[in-house]
Order: C-alpha cells, then structure tokens, then sequence
C-alpha cells in the first residue's frame, strides 16, 4: 500500500509543478524603427487573463493603435514581420473587449504634449503558459506593437491605425 501512496504523492508533486513554467511577468522593450527605445510594456498573469502595463516616451502626442500581434519578431523599419494581430480565435476586429475581438487588441495608447503615455489594460483570455493558442509564448512568439495612428475600434483588420512606428518582443524571461 505505501507503493501505491508514494506513487500518488509523486503524481500530485508533478502535478503541482505543471503551472511553475508561467513567469510572474515579463518586460518587452519597445522600439522605434531606428532602434531607440521608446518605452517598455509589462504583462503580468492575473487568473484567466494578462494585465498589462505601457510606458512610453519621445512619441507623437495624440491616440495610436496599440496591439499584440501574432510573431514575436520585430523587423525595422516596418515591422510588418510582427504579422497581424494576435487573434486565435479568428475574431473580427471588434475594439479593445478580447471577448468580442481580437485577443491582442488594446484601448488606444494616448501620449501627452511631452511625448509620454501610459496604459493599463488587460487582454482576457490570454496566457503565458507556452501551451495552446492563447498563450502569448506559443510557437513562433508575440510582440507589441504601436501604430501611428489611434484605432478607430472597428475597421477590419487594424482599425485603420496606419503605419507600424514602434515593436517590441514579447518572450519568456531568458529568451
């Protein structure tokens, strides 16, 4: 009997250690097309979802799209390597909701006169588990990325945000 105890205790250990390869958080550095940082964009797991946390400085003032997108590369000058939003369940692009859109879209980044923004939002339904198709470390990765112009919340597929300005990668910590 102790046998099959000491069996059941070591399944439950290994159990148990199935969620230790999400990390608290990580940290994606943000860049323009000439390679300068322009501002840093944490994720954070809180239950089912991600909270996300962008800082920026040194960009236009006014409201840009801001998404994660479907490739953890961030080619310049257009970052079009970023591929398209990330959106496995094949959403339409319906706004800043995850439930209702694309699972990689975020309010409007707003940046003051003096060139810094900040945003906090939350991407439902999303992982940093590595496993499945809402994880942010699925095969091929994930990255941020902010758009010239503000989303207007409903064009498909990027609600007419313009141009690519600004990527960063998003990747599990040692990456």
């Amino acid at each position: 009997m102790s046998g099959t105890w000491g069996c059941v205790a070591a399944l439950l250990s290994l159990l148990a250690g199935c969620g230790a390869g999400t990390p608290a958080s990580v940290t994606a550095e943000i860049r323009d097309a000439s390679g300068t940082v322009v501002g840093s964009a944490g994720f954070t797991p809180r239950g089912d979802d991600i909270a996300v946390t962008v800082a920026v400085r040194g960009l236009a003032p006014g409201a840009h799209g801001i998404h994660v997108h479907e490739s953890g590369r961030c080619e310049a000058p257009q970052f079009l390597s970023a591929g398209a939003h990330f959106n496995p369940s094949g959403a339409p692009h319906h706004g800043a909701d995850g439930e209702h859109g694309h699972r990689g879209d975020l309010p409007n980044l707003v940046v003051n006169a003096d060139g810094s923004g900040r945003l906090e939002a939350v991407l439902p339904g999303v992982t940093m588990n590595g496993r499945g198709h809402h994880s942010l470390f699925h095969v091929g990765g994930t990255s941020i990325l902010i758009h010239r112009d503000a989303d207007d919340l409903r064009t498909a597929p990027s609600g007419n945000s313009g141009e690519r300005m600004a990527c960063g990668v998003i990747a599990p910590p040692g990456q």
